[in-house]
Order: structure tokens, then sequence, then C-alpha cells
């Protein structure tokens, strides 16, 4: 097992585009020792796997994955939101949702799955929902923009916010790698009906802009939003790291 290590080591410095005389600087480790374990020729110690994770800014999920692989236990906790711990944590997400009232606002985890939503996203996409069969599986912010009988019908600017969603999911991604679970729910909406080849094929190192509105219209009624994202500050814990907080705001509308 502990031989693993040395290949992941490898693909997280291949995706910091750093050379391993570049890491091995910034690690203070020296290039031939580094050079031995991504080839398994070494056995990091444990202290070493977290340096070498800290310096290519590894996420707190993937550091418990080299350090299995390194043969050590785990290194972060990976807790329920519900948990005694995060009373602080939920009451400052509940101050942000409440805050955002009356425009939408949601809480997703590292697979775009909605934990918590405020009043106004309830009343929002169930209007929009209204009617329709339920999206299969959990509330889920890609299958419910992607799904035939999600909001997608009613979002009148649906292939610009496709396009931007999917650079999203693969330059959001915590480290900078797709995750493999938020990569099989973006497989899974690509697939749907009448999505055009052309989304899938998006570019993740085209520009996004830095605000992309989104147009509702369902019954005559109109909503013009966009949004931002906010995280939480330096997590210890694995599902800290992974939580966002998508806020939507009103936008002008486009001209006619």
């Amino acid at each position: 097992m502990s031989g693993d290590v040395g290949p992941l080591l490898q693909r997280w410095r291949k995706a910091r585009r750093l050379s391993q005389l570049g890491l091995a600087a910034e690690a203070a480790v020296s290039v031939r020792h580094l050079c031995f374990i991504e080839t398994g020729r070494a056995r990091p110690s444990r202290t070493m796997v977290l340096r070498l994770a800290d310096v290519l800014d590894v996420p707190l999920r993937e550091r418990n994955t080299l350090l299995l692989a390194a043969g050590f236990a785990p290194e972060y906790q990976e807790s329920t939101l519900d948990a005694p711990a995060f009373t602080v944590v939920r009451q400052a997400i509940d101050a942000i949702l409440a805050q955002q009232e009356p425009h939408p606002a949601v809480v997703m985890d590292r697979d775009w799955t909605i934990r918590r939503a405020n009043t106004a996203a309830e009343h929002f996409f169930g209007f929009l929902l209204a009617g329709h069969p339920p999206v299969p599986g959990p509330a889920n912010v890609l299958r419910l923009m992607f799904h035939p009988d999600g909001v997608r019908p009613y979002v009148t600017n649906w292939p610009e916010v496709a396009h931007a969603l999917v650079r999203r999911v693969r330059r959001e991604a915590l480290g900078g790698i797709t995750d493999e679970r938020a990569q099989r729910i973006l497989d899974e909406v690509l697939a749907y009906p009448d999505v055009p080849a052309s989304i899938a094929a998006t570019d993740p190192a085209a520009p996004l802009l830095p605000v992309v509105p989104v147009h509702f219209a369902r019954d005559g009624r109109r909503f013009d939003y966009f949004s931002t994202v906010t995280t939480l500050g330096t997590p210890q814990d694995v599902t800290l790291q992974e939580l966002r907080i998508e806020c939507f705001f009103p936008a002008a509308a486009p001209a006619p």
C-alpha cells in the first residue's frame, strides 16, 4: 500500500505544474529523495507526506488518501454537518442564509448536492418545479439545471449558463482536480436528453466571466439573478472544507 503514494504525489505535483526541483525546493527536501518517493524506492514519513501535501495545496480529503496510501492513519476528520462541534458553524451558515432573504441562497457539498437552503430558495425553486415529476436523486444543482424536468425549461439563457456551470465544476474543484463524485454527476447530466455536445466539450481553460447572469421566466414572471460563492476559511474538517454557500442577487434584466 505504501508504494501507492508516489504516483499520487506525482499526479498532484504535475497538476500544480511543478518540477521535482521546484517541489523539492519549496518542501526543503532533496530532489533525489523526492524522486525516490515518487518512484516508490523510498517510503515517506507521515510528516513528509503532510509537508508535501501542504506545499501542493492538496485538499483535506485527498491528504487523507495520501496518508492511507503511505500506510498511515488519516489526519483529518469528516464530520456530519449536524455534529455538536459544528454548532457555531451552523449558526454562521444560518445567519448567512437568513441575511440573504428575500433572495435565494443554498449550501452545497463537494458534488453540488444541496445540503441546506433558505426560505426564499425553497419557495423560488418550488415555484419553478411545480407540476414537474421529481428530478432523480438528491436535490443537486447540476441535476436541477440540466435535467429536462428541472429548472432548465425556465432558464432563458440556458446555453450560456450551462457552459459556465461546466467550466465552474472543472475549475472550482478543490485542489484544481475535479472530484470523482462531482465528475460522475457531471457525466450524468451531460448525458441528459438534448444537452448539446458542445457543452460537454467546454474548455475549462477558457475565460470564465466573474459574473454570469441567470435569467428565469415562468408563467409571465421574470427573475434575473447573478450569484456569489462563499467558502469557510481555513477549515480542518473535510466536510467543512467542501461546503460552499451560493447566494443569488438581483441582476439587471437584459435589453429586449
